[in-house]
């Protein structure tokens, strides 16, 4: 199970004949691609903190065998719209399991 601070929550998946429900957690800060736009440019010491956050949330993924293959600002989605919300990597659809051999 993905448990991480900086990885969106999936909460429960609902299948029926016809249709797969994701219940995902809430965030509703819009995407980072958004936030750099209206920000306009981060300093150096926030793409830092930034970057290391990013970096970390990957490097628990990839212990848990999960290439997320699609990271973009579009695909990074902010908790809430306060200036320091969290980030939190979202849209695993084009990732794929791996196991270290």
């Amino acid at each position: 199970k993905c448990d991480h601070p900086n990885v969106v929550k999936m909460h429960a998946v609902y299948e029926t004949e016809t249709h797969l429900f994701l219940c995902l957690e809430l965030l509703t800060g819009g995407e980072l691609f958004d936030r750099i736009i209206s920000k306009g440019h981060y300093s150096e010491d926030d793409a830092r903190k930034l970057t290391i956050t990013l970096t970390e949330a990957v490097k628990y993924l990839h212990s848990l065998g999960i290439a997320h293959r699609d990271l973009k600002p579009e695909n990074i989605l902010l908790k809430d719209d306060t200036p320091d919300a969290p980030i939190k990597i979202t849209d695993f659809g084009l990732s794929k399991i791996f196991a270290d051999d």
